[in-house]
């Protein structure tokens, strides 16, 4: 189903066409497994055949106008948000994008240069390289989703007349050159949402089974998926459903019910997988990927049923779940979402949260969205690209495995100039902050960490780690003084406090409790003049 996207700024910056290419090492995470990952039955696993499950986050905006992530125009650098993706438990970003954003000389806009100036000058491409790197970094995975043709809007079928099926396989063959050899990024989602279009007997959408090449997307997906295979074996390939298996919408009014059929959400109706299913030449690479939505984006009728939730299971378990249940493959569920703001679509997630199940062998899924500027969903942030919706996450949080771990840095391609991306100053010294850990009542300790992640004239990003001692804790005290009167303009995942030169940062109710040595992050902006030291002392202080 279309969502509403409330579209970005229009601020253009000068692009650079230069591709960056990134390699890495296989990933090692206890959250997204060791190197590329494959299928069992209905799991995915990763090189080791270690069950791996994927709860991820959509962060859209590359198949917009702007050609790159939104969100980029805020305050909170774009690092600052994937650190945030990965504390709250997210293990993976799904990317949309579209046909636009890969074309020669394409341009990202509305890139808050203060905030992101290791972004200036790139390129949409170089822009998801800097992203892939990092969210591998923090041990996540990523899965590309061809999104649109164009920037213009969804489309029914994977092409047109100006974006022809070929230029959509030989964009895909390229992203997985692109991006061979580096284990972050997992697969492709070939094509969202395909779905009905025109009334029965004379549809014209996408359709399962009917054998019509120009709009069975069933062959299609296999057309794409075996192309991207021949060049990356290592990737999952990610197929969604459609709408109404025959590709049209149903004419009620005909008194011929023999045409009319049950559909679903736009990529969400898999009732014919079973019957034909996707063939992929390489074996153990398949996973169908629904989409499911809750009121806010549209009022299906199965709402309305008194037994509602309770008649939610089976109507999962018909469009999509049995393909999980009976075996046949791993379920992704790649969009889902709502803006919460009626109790049928609070208690839609809540039951879907719990029908797609717990721990790893539950489904894996990337809730739709990170931003917030979605038009029928919102999303985990808040306006200000910094704050948690707590009424979602505290419904997703308990199904999310975090990452851990990940890749080493990648050196940056020779192509892109060193002074596009500055490392911290090194008059920043030391970088890090020695730090405290003094106990408190029961032998509860923690420890904190100070470390400037990104300095720029006049402003700099901090990252401070809070760690548990020996012990558990339920909350944090952090407090340090700043040396060269800096301030704090911005901080999130905590509480601030400051009076002066003297900060004190308070644990949030979902940041709070740490296991023995667990760790968290929280966050900040800040301005400086002269010099930017980091404080002699940051103590922590448990409860």
């Amino acid at each position: 189903m279309y969502r509403r996207i409330i579209g970005g700024l229009a601020t253009a910056a000068a692009m650079a066409a230069t591709v960056l290419v990134v390699t890495g090492t296989p990933a090692n995470a206890a959250g997204t497994g060791t190197g590329y990952l494959h299928t069992s039955g209905n799991k995915i696993v990763d090189s080791t055949g270690a069950t791996v499950r994927l709860t991820g986050i959509n962060w859209f905006g590359m198949e917009t106008d702007n050609k790159t992530f939104h969100g980029l125009w805020a305050n909170n650098p774009w690092k600052s948000q994937i650190d945030l993706m990965a504390n709250l438990g997210y293990n993976t970003l799904r990317v949309p994008f579209s046909d636009d954003a890969l074309k020669p000389g394409a341009q990202a806009t509305s890139v808050n240069t203060a905030s992101n100036p290791d972004l200036i000058g790139l390129s949409p491409l170089q822009i998801l390289d800097k992203v892939v790197d990092y969210a591998g970094q923090k041990g996540m995975r990523i899965i590309l989703d061809r999104h649109r043709p164009t920037s213009a809007g969804q489309t029914a079928l994977w092409y047109t007349s100006g974006v022809p099926e070929s230029t959509w396989i030989s964009n895909w063959k390229s992203l997985a050159q692109h991006y061979a050899g580096n284990p972050t990024v997992i697969g492709a989602d070939l094509h969202n949402e395909p779905h009905a279009d025109g009334t029965n007997p004379n549809a014209t959408g996408s359709c399962w089974g009917c054998g019509d090449q120009s709009r069975d997307w069933r062959l299609a997906a296999e057309r794409a998926g075996n192309a991207i295979l021949s060049v990356q074996p290592n990737w999952l390939i990610f197929v969604e459903g459609v709408s109404c298996p025959s590709g049209g919408l149903s004419n009620i009014w005909d008194n011929d019910p023999s045409n009319d059929e049950d559909c679903g959400w736009w990529g969400g109706n898999l009732t014919k997988a079973g019957q034909f299913p996707v063939r992929l030449n390489v074996a153990n690479r398949l996973v169908y990927s629904p989409h499911e939505y809750a009121t806010s984006v549209f009022h299906q009728n199965w709402f309305d049923d008194p037994n509602y939730p309770a008649n939610m299971p089976a109507i999962w378990d018909k469009y999509w779940g049995y393909l999980y249940k009976q075996n046949i493959a791993p379920i992704m569920v790649g969009e889902f979402g709502t803006t919460l703001a009626s109790n049928i679509d609070k208690v839609w997630l809540q039951e879907l949260m719990k029908y797609m199940g717990t721990g790893v062998n539950g489904m894996s899924f990337t809730y739709w969205s990170w931003n917030p500027n979605s038009g029928d969903t919102g999303g985990i942030l808040k306006d200000d690209w910094a704050t948690v919706d707590q009424a979602k996450q505290s419904i997703i949080s308990p199904y999310l495995i975090p990452p851990v771990g990940g890749n080493p840095p990648v050196s940056p391609s020779p192509q892109v100039s060193p002074s596009v991306s500055p490392p911290v100053s090194p008059s920043v010294s030391p970088p890090v902050s020695p730090s405290a850990s003094p106990s408190s009542g029961g032998g509860k300790t923690c420890t904190a960490t100070y470390k400037v992640a990104n300095q720029y004239p006049g402003g700099f990003q901090g990252d401070v780690t809070v760690k548990a001692g020996n012990s558990a804790i339920s909350g944090w005290t952090v407090k340090w003084a700043f040396p060269n009167g800096q301030s704090i303009s911005q901080l999130w995942n905590g509480t601030l406090s400051a009076s002066g030169a003297n900060v004190t940062v308070t644990n949030l109710s979902y940041n709070g409790a740490l296991g023995a040595g667990a760790s968290t992050t929280f966050g900040f902006n800040g301005s400086w003049s002269g010099s930017n030291g980091v404080p002699s002392s940051v103590s922590c202080t448990a409860s």
